[in-house]
């Protein structure tokens, strides 16, 4: 315990009764510490400077008094709003939810408040909703999907972190990425190894560096094994869009695919729907993969293998990044981990 706090426990006063609202006063005299080490601890800057037991008290006493600090003083005291944007493709799908969810989570417990802003149709620039985005915005956190965007709000002139983005072409200050390459190397090999030697690859036609490895990782492993080939048909990231475009690589003339890898899992559920009106029976005719293992995945039948993607991890990796862009220290480094969810999708090919 500093001087400080000693000699404030030695001359304890009373806390303050009465009051409408609790003050930062109160709190240090219930905690019997100074009103600068409130302002440590709460502040979340305490670590090296306070002892953990004191944190503790101080964090008790203020949640017995009911304190809650003077946001919008010390928002003014530091030139800052507290506030981020999260800037998502879209909100059609529950993927994005996850992101902002784990991301909100984050922000929450450091003091920061976030404004979520969905890209038109998933891609290119949309309006701005804000006067100057400059004075209303701390910081944003942003999917490469939806980086045009970012011009017309002025975002790309804010502290910036970009999700899904090439670390080494990206305009952010940090990026935090899932590992794609690997899961879409594991979907390659899985499929390999129950003997698919034909594939159709569904891909999104969304210009966008995590298609791009997507599409550049499974050739480069499609073409490790002799006697593979693979076609690719360009969708729209809807069912509709991914039903059309597998009947017309469907209709193809050749042997037809013993595996169809999609993008997405609502690309696999329009994949489905065309291979079930082709009378092709899955898995027992065709095998389909998907990525991101949404609530659709296990409605599917059969259930559909996928790739999982931790979307709230995603969003806490993402705001923890940002948060110490803000506070001028180095985000951790190193892509988040995907797992392969195997289900009843998937099966050796019978066809030869």
């Amino acid at each position: 315990m500093c001087a400080v706090d000693e000699s404030r426990r030695r001359s304890r006063q009373p806390v303050a009764q009465g009051s409408a609202r609790p003050t930062s006063r109160d709190v240090a005299q219930a905690a019997d510490v100074s009103q600068a080490t409130v302002s440590l601890v709460l502040g979340d800057k305490w670590r090296g400077r306070v002892s953990q037991t004191t944190a503790e008290r101080v964090r008790r006493a203020a949640h017995e008094l009911g304190y809650r600090p003077n946001l919008a003083a010390r928002n003014l005291r530091l030139g800052r709003t507290r506030t981020v944007l999260l800037v998502v493709p879209a909100l059609t799908t529950e993927f994005f939810a996850g992101v902002y969810t784990g991301a909100a989570r984050i922000a929450a417990a450091h003091g920061f408040g976030v404004l979520l802003y969905p890209s038109p149709e998933g891609v290119g620039p949309a309006r701005n909703p804000f006067a100057s985005a400059q004075a209303a915005l701390d910081g944003v956190l942003a999917s490469s999907m939806a980086a045009d965007a970012l011009t017309a709000i002025r975002g790309d002139q804010l502290p910036l972190v970009m999700l899904d983005s090439d670390p080494h072409g990206s305009l952010g200050a940090a990026t935090v990425n899932l590992d794609i390459a690997d899961g879409t190397r594991q979907v390659a090999d899985h499929l390999l190894n129950q003997g698919h030697r034909r594939f159709l690859h569904l891909a999104a036609d969304i210009p966008s560096w995590t298609f791009e490895v997507r599409a550049r990782e499974l050739a480069a492993r499609l073409a490790k094994v002799p006697g593979t080939s693979l076609r690719t048909a360009h969708t729209p990231m809807s069912i509709e869009g991914a039903l059309t475009a597998t009947e017309t690589a469907l209709h193809t003339p050749g042997p037809h695919p013993t595996a169809v890898v999609c993008d997405d899992d609502k690309l696999a559920a329009g994949a489905y729907k065309a291979l079930r009106r082709r009378g092709l029976r899955i898995p027992d005719d065709v095998s389909v993969t998907g990525v991101d293992d949404i609530a659709l995945a296990a409605a599917l039948d059969p259930e559909l293998t996928t790739v999982r993607l931790d979307a709230e991890l995603f969003g806490e990796h993402g705001m923890r990044a940002l948060l110490a862009v803000l506070e001028g220290r180095t985000p951790d480094a190193g892509d988040i981990p995907v797992e392969l969810v195997v289900r009843g999708s998937t099966a050796p090919p019978t066809a030869p």
